[in-house]
């Protein structure tokens, strides 16, 4: 009951955190507004709070269904058509992250394997798993430098995609599936849901047997994109469930920073928060690159080349009307990539390196 005490006061603080962000009219108040009430009560205030992985993953498979739906046959033709554009943008953003990574270990003292795999955008928990395979890197730092990254991602986009930057007007044609609302669109759910909503289920337990990057977005997604393509149409989300997905993931993100626990806290997050605000700058000058090879919107552009999680980009993409479809193709080539590629060089590279320091120590 104590776990279950504190489940429910954390989800009534992300809740208020919603309210209080729906209430000021900010952007992205379901993901935003829990996440920072979280941030602040559990860091702050030091209550404790708990947030269940279940939860956080159930919000995320609700996100990969929407996205599913976005895959229609025009959308992946033009994935395929941008495939080219994709390897590109990734390998200049891995340069950027390289070059981020070695000015910092230079300026900090802190060794340079620490800091390209904290830098690289390739999934929290799948760049923690790899420092974890090195015990030279600090896993601490790591840790940090990728939570602080993803905060700074979820808090600045939203306000560069409302900025005059990328003007008022977001929408594009073909975005994929509109979050619905009203009591008509909770009975169109019907039957269909029932044959997608175990599908989705069964999907992300796949994925994560198979050990796919990001499982339960890519599971669902899919799994729903396959049945959709199919014949069998998917009924959009109510508005109501997306936020829900929102608050969902938004208070696990909340909970994922913990300061207390780095050695040199101001040196640490001087060094995250440079690198996040230098790979942010280089993602909307790519992604302004981007808007100029292909007829995607400036949204689109920057939400696709965004380093953050493919989760909280395609949240964000149904907020602004941006293509679903191309957001999710760039996000998930990049996941994939640096998944499959990435992490099995620097895993030879890491392990020559620390073999190398190893013996020069003796």
């Amino acid at each position: 009951m104590n776990a279950l005490r504190r489940i429910l006061l954390t989800g009534i603080v992300a809740l208020a955190g919603g309210a209080l962000f729906t209430l000021l009219q900010l952007p992205i108040p379901w993901l935003l507004g829990p996440m920072a009430a979280v941030l602040v009560g559990s860091r702050l205030l030091k209550w404790p709070l708990t947030w269940p992985n279940r939860i956080r993953d159930a919000g995320i498979v609700i996100v990969g269904y929407t996205t599913g739906l976005s895959l229609t046959p025009s959308a992946l033709a033009e994935i395929v058509r941008q495939l080219p554009s994709m390897l590109t943008m990734t390998l200049a953003l891995l340069a950027l992250c390289a070059t981020i990574a070695f000015a910092l270990s230079k300026l900090t003292g802190v060794d340079f394997p620490t800091m390209m795999t904290g830098s690289i955008p390739g999934g929290l928990s799948q760049m923690v798993t790899l420092a974890e395979e090195f015990p030279g890197v600090d896993l601490t730092v790591v840790t940090f430098l990728q939570v602080t990254r993803l905060m700074m991602i979820i808090f600045c986009v939203p306000l560069l995609l409302y900025s005059p930057l990328l003007g008022a007007d977001h929408a594009v044609a073909g975005a994929g599936a509109a979050p619905a609302a009203g009591g008509e669109a909770w009975a169109a759910l019907f039957p269909n849901i029932w044959i997608f909503a175990p599908l989705c289920v069964l999907c992300a337990w796949a994925g994560q047997r198979l050990k796919l990057p990001t499982a339960f977005m890519l599971g669902p997604m899919i799994g729903t994109a396959a049945v959709h393509l199919a014949g069998l149409n998917g009924p959009a989300l109510p508005s109501a469930l997306l936020d829900l997905s929102q608050f969902m993931i938004g208070a696990h993100v909340g909970l994922m920073l913990h300061p207390e626990k780095l050695e040199r806290k101001v040196r640490t997050i001087a060094m995250s928060v440079a690198s996040g605000a230098i790979l942010i700058a280089g993602s909307f000058g790519f992604s302004s690159l981007l808007t100029r090879i292909h007829a995607v919107s400036p949204a689109t552009a920057l939400l696709s080349l965004a380093p953050g999680g493919m989760d909280q980009m395609g949240i964000m993409a149904h907020e602004v009307g941006a293509d679903l479809s191309v957001v999710s193709g760039y996000q998930t080539f990049r996941i994939l990539f640096i998944y499959v590629v990435v992490a099995s060089v620097l895993k030879v590279i890491w392990r020559f390196h620390f073999r190398q320091m190893s013996q020069s120590g003796r």
